[in-house]
Order: structure tokens, then sequence, then C-alpha cells
């Protein structure tokens, strides 16, 4: 059997591992140095911003597309192997404009998706109130509903994942620090060949070697003398609660406006709470990766939100938490390719803000390259 060990656990680890274990003769391990959905899936939003994105072609628009098309399957997928539910929630987005004059580029944007194959709606003032009368923001322009796209709960996924994979035969090794490659002592045209993964406890035969760990690519990248400079980005959200849903109870999409999103939480006894965030916060040097979360960041996207959703003033604050995102720093995210002089060695990683957004077409990339899909598999998809 052609043996694949993923290094990271995260949300876009735990897809790769699952995508790959529906095909036979792989057999898949899957290594980390913490449990399942820890650092940035644990602290993600899972916002799901594919359809009403602006990208609109080349790598960008055609990972949204595949992801989104990816998930609809997916996630009952995974509740029907699993049996665990997964807030999942399907009612779309609302973006909210605040440019007076960006009613054109919008309805071009609306063109295009539906020659696309996807559906979107400008909504004026009036239509938003009455679509959502918990708004009431102050200057808007138009807002834009797009009806496909989605939000999941980062960790409910990553767990019901690696629960999957686990029933298809993936072994997972958690507490597990890899500490580097062994490669064979030819080094051709083509590159080096890993054939053994070293951690502190053991030396791991494989074929091929899937990079996804985040932050903790870089120090891997670096014991393979190619580095891949990964930087962290803070964001800051908090989980608030209502007397009552925020709007019309039955229609409860996510809500955006100047980068603040208003999630829903779905699920059992969660209709009356919502995840507010996210900021975005850079280390104050090139020199340093130490950041230290600003309370006044926080305090601001909490006030930008009341802003345009009065009805949160009477929200209670039942917590705050904040996690590192992995942001490429010399080119854009995410890094999805082949490791630089290594034959056998992906990297799949540094999605920045995306991570669940884009883990499915990251993983169906990896998993057509393992298949032999050529090299074209990463790079064009």
């Amino acid at each position: 059997m052609t043996k694949v060990t993923i290094v990271g656990c995260g949300v876009v680890g735990a897809t790769i591992a699952y995508e790959l274990s529906r095909i036979p003769d792989l057999q898949v391990t899957v290594l980390d140095r913490q449990p399942p959905a820890q650092a940035a899936t644990g602290a993600a939003l899972g916002v799901l911003m594919g359809a009403i994105s602006q990208k609109t072609k080349g790598r960008a628009w055609l990972m949204r597309q595949a992801s989104l098309q990816r998930y609809e399957t997916l996630i009952p997928e995974l509740v029907a192997t699993t049996g665990q539910a997964i807030p999942w929630n399907r009612q779309g987005i609302v973006l909210l404009c605040f440019e007076p004059d960006s009613r054109s580029r919008w309805q071009s944007l609306v063109d295009l998706r539906r020659s696309q194959g996807w559906e979107l709606e400008l909504w004026t003032a009036e239509q938003v109130r009455s679509h959502c009368p918990q708004l009431d923001p102050p200057r808007l322009a138009l807002a834009v509903y797009s009806p496909h796209d989605r939000q999941v709960d980062p960790t409910a996924l990553t767990l019901a994942l690696v629960q999957a994979a686990q029933k298809n035969g993936v072994v997972f090794h958690f507490d597990c620090e890899v500490t580097g490659f062994e490669c064979a002592q030819q080094d051709t045209d083509a590159g080096q060949t890993c054939h053994h993964i070293l951690t502190t406890t053991q030396s791991i035969a494989t074929d091929w070697v899937v990079v996804s760990a985040g932050l903790g690519s870089t120090p891997l990248t670096e014991t393979a003398k190619h580095p891949i400079p990964i930087r962290p980005v803070l964001g800051q959200a908090l989980e608030v609660q209502l007397d009552h849903p925020l709007g019309h109870a039955q229609f409860q999409p996510v809500i955006t406006g100047e980068d603040v999103h208003i999630v829903p939480l779905m699920g059992n006894h969660s209709e009356r709470r919502y995840w507010i965030g996210a900021t975005v916060e850079f280390p104050a040097t090139v020199d340093t990766d130490e950041i230290a979360a600003n309370s006044d960041r926080l305090q601001e996207i909490w006030q930008a939100a009341m802003a345009f959703c009065p009805a949160l003033q009477h929200a209670t604050i039942c917590k705050t938490w904040s996690g590192l995102r992995p942001r490429p720093s010399d080119r854009a995210a995410p890094v999805i390719e082949r490791l630089n002089r290594y034959r056998n060695v992906l990297v799949a990683t540094g999605h920045y803000r995306n991570g669940v957004l884009l883990a499915p077409a990251t993983a169906l990339a990896i998993r057509e390259t393992i298949l032999g899909g050529a090299k074209e598999g990463i790079e064009e998809t």
C-alpha cells in the first residue's frame, strides 16, 4: 500500500486525511503535537464567503467554487458516517455595502456569478429592513445576499472529519512532535525523496508527506533546508447571547459589514447565540512573531457590529477568544505546492483567513496529485 503521512490536524489537514481515506490502497497517518481543531481552526468563525467574494477568476475563484460544491456533499457524508451533528448554516450571507457608488461593480459580479451558475441578489435599504429587521445600518448603500454561501462550525467539522477518517482506517497520533525528514542519499534532478518522517519518539516510513501544520510549517520546512515563511496574524472574536433571536427567527443568515461578521450559532439551544468577529492584528515588527491581543481592537469590532445591528446592545457577552492565523509572508495565500527539491513532499498551508473555506478544494488538489493526476492538479485547482 502507498503510505501517506500528513503533518497537522487542523481543518485543512483533517479534510485531506478524510479525502485520502476514501481512496483504496492508501495507508494514511496523521501526526500533530496537539489534539485536533486547535490553533487557527479552534478560533475560526467558519464563514464560507465564496460566491459573494470579489475573486472572479484563476485559482482564487476556482478553489472557492470547488469548496462550495464539495461542502454540499461533504457535510451529509460526515453526518451519515459519524452520526454526529455538524452545525451548518445554509441560509446564506448578507453583505452590507456602504460605498454609494458601488452598485455597478456589484451588478457586474451578480451577472458574472449568474453565468457561472451562482445566484446573488442586490437589496435596497428597504429590502434589508424587510428581510433583516434587526439591522439599521447608517450610510447603507445596498446589500448583497448570497443564498449559496454557507457557515459551518469549524471545531465540530474537524472532529467529524477525524472520526470519519478513523472509520476509514486513518491512524492519528496526537502529542507527536515532528522533527524532520529522512531522505534517500541520491539527489536527482527531480529532487530528493523523503522515505521517513522523524518524530521525537519514532521514525515513520512514508511514500508521500503532506505538510499542513499552519504556523508549524515554517520550522518543519526549515529542517528540509527550503523554508516557507509563514507569519502569524491574530484574530479576536466574542460570543454573545440575547433573550430572543435577532430579526426573523426563521431567517438567520450570516451578516457581514465592513469586515465584521455576525454569525448565528446553529444547533440545539443555540438559537439566541451569536459569534461576533474578528479582528486582524499583525506583529508589531517584521523581526518578531509575537502578538499581544489588543482589547481595544476587540471593542472596535463589537462597537461596529452594534452600529449596524442595534439589537446587539441588549446582548450579554458570554466569552471572548483569540487565535493565530497562518499567513504566507512573501506570496499569496494559501501555499499549495511541492516542497522545493522534494519529489514526494507536498505543502498545503498558509490559508490565512480562508482555511475553513478552502479546505475541501485543498484536499482535492492534494488527492489528485497523490493519485498521479500530474503536477497540474495542484497548480491549476
